[in-house]
C-alpha cells in the first residue's frame, strides 16, 4: 500500500509540476511555426476542419500535448491563436486525471471559435475550461464527414489529430487553457 502511495505522489509531482505555471519551454516563432504545420496537416486530412477555418473568428492550435498516467495522470502542451492567418496570443493546455488509466500518447487538438463571445470568453478568463463556458463540439471522423458550414452552429468545435501511443480514451474537456508569453 506505502509504495502505492509513493507511486502516486511522484506521478502526481511530475505531471502537476508542468501544468502549474512554468515558463513556456518553446519561443513564440516555433509554437506559431508548429501550430502552422500541424494546422496544415488537420486542413489536408480533413476538409470539412478547413471549411470551418474559413469562418471562425479564431483558431487555437495546439500541435503536441503529451498525456501519461498510472493511476494519476496529466497532459500538457502549447498553442498559438490564429486570427486573420497570424498567432495574436499564446497559450498552454493541462489537465490531470485519476482513475483507472495507464499508459501515454501524445496528440495534437484544434479549437475553431465561431464568434465573437466564444473569443471574449477565452481571452477574458485566467484560465478557460473546456467544458466550461462556451459549446464545445469535439468532432471525430463521422461528424467531421457530415459537418458542412451551414450545419455549424456551435460556438467551438474541436478536432484531435495525429494520436500516437497507447492509453485508453481521449477527451478534452476538463483541459485548462491558460495564456503563456513564450519568450
Amino acid at each position: 500500500m506505502r509504495r502505492i502511495s509513493l507511486t502516486a505522489a511522484l506521478a502526481l509531482v511530475l505531471f502537476a509540476a508542468p501544468m502549474r505555471g512554468a515558463p513556456a519551454a518553446d519561443s513564440a516563432a516555433e509554437i506559431t511555426k508548429n501550430a502552422q504545420a500541424a494546422l496544415a496537416s488537420l486542413y489536408a486530412q480533413v476538409p470539412s476542419a478547413k471549411a470551418i477555418g474559413a469562418k471562425a473568428v479564431g483558431i487555437l492550435v495546439f500541435p503536441k500535448v503529451v498525456k501519461a498516467g498510472l493511476g494519476i495522470g496529466g497532459q500538457h502542451g502549447e498553442g498559438a491563436m490564429f486570427k486573420g492567418g497570424k498567432a495574436t496570443g499564446f497559450f498552454d493546455t493541462s489537465g490531470a486525471s485519476f482513475g483507472l488509466q495507464a499508459g501515454g500518447q501524445t496528440y495534437g487538438y484544434a479549437l475553431f471559435f465561431m464568434n465573437a463571445k466564444a473569443i471574449s470568453d477565452l481571452e477574458a478568463a485566467k484560465g478557460f475550461e473546456v467544458g466550461v463556458g462556451p459549446t464545445v463540439v469535439l468532432m471525430d471522423e463521422g461528424k467531421a464527414k457530415t459537418m458542412t458550414t451551414t450545419t455549424a452552429k456551435d460556438d467551438v468545435y474541436a478536432f484531435v489529430f495525429d494520436q500516437k501511443g497507447a492509453m485508453a480514451g481521449l477527451g478534452i474537456q476538463g483541459n485548462k487553457i491558460s495564456r503563456i508569453d513564450p519568450k
